[in-house]
């Protein structure tokens, strides 16, 4: 039984009937808005688990009401739209969206987002251990260790995965990475990132060719799971 409310800011009436009904049906609580302003003023007053935002909205665009909200509600954001193009999905990651679908959707991966998102938090500062699968990331003594083994990592290929685990679930795109580990001179090196993230892979990875913590986004970014 799941008891997480989640609030639909979406101006589309069948899409937000459609997910109301699919979101009750696994037991969660649905809250609805149909503009931004609406929306934000819902999540102020029932603080919601999580928030599925849509892009195109009537009275402002989705990506003010994103940066709106991340200015102090720091639970998920999952981006629902039909924008599609590349520049407006970094756009929104990099302002703050927890994960990103594009319409039309399959109600199977998006419960199975939902539910990814919900098991995370956003404040990980409280919780310096972090267990995923084989994978324990210590944040406090920055050691990481695979099936109780420490994994011996360089201080740029620890700022990275810690970086990633910190925002466990999230995508993270090519640029906020490269901003974030090597500098604001580095945010076009995308090919640098490519290589340290296969040596990551290689040292975390049973098999790297087949990764099941760092996922890749094509053409967007990478996502820790």
């Amino acid at each position: 039984m799941n008891n997480a409310e989640i609030l639909i800011i979406d101006d589309e009436p069948q899409i937000r009937k459609l997910l109301k009904i699919t979101l009750e049906s696994n037991d969660y609580k649905v809250v609805l808005a149909e503009t931004g302003k609406e929306g934000v003023h819902l999540v102020a007053n029932h603080t919601p688990d999580l928030v599925i935002l849509d892009l195109g909205l009537p009275d402002k665009s989705g990506h003010l009401v994103l940066k709106d909200l991340r200015e102090w509600y720091d639970k998920s954001i999952i981006i629902l739209s039909v924008q599609d193009d590349e520049a407006d999905i970094i756009k929104a990651l990099d302002n703050g969206a927890s994960d990103y679908l594009t319409k039309p959707f399959r109600t199977g991966e998006l419960l199975a987002r939902i539910r990814a998102s919900l098991r995370i938090s956003l404040n990980t500062d409280s919780q310096p251990n972090l267990i995923t699968g084989d994978l324990e990331i210590d944040l406090s003594s920055r050691i990481v260790k695979r099936d109780e083994n420490i994994i011996k990592l360089t201080a740029t290929e620890y700022n990275l995965i810690a970086l990633l685990a910190k925002n466990q679930g999230r995508v993270l795109t090519h640029q906020f990475l490269l901003k974030e580990v090597w500098g604001l001179g580095s945010q076009n090196e995308t090919q640098y990132l490519r290589v340290f993230v296969a040596q990551l892979r290689k040292k975390l990875e049973k098999n790297p060719n087949n990764p099941k913590h760092l996922i890749t986004e094509s053409g967007v970014g990478y996502r820790f799971v």
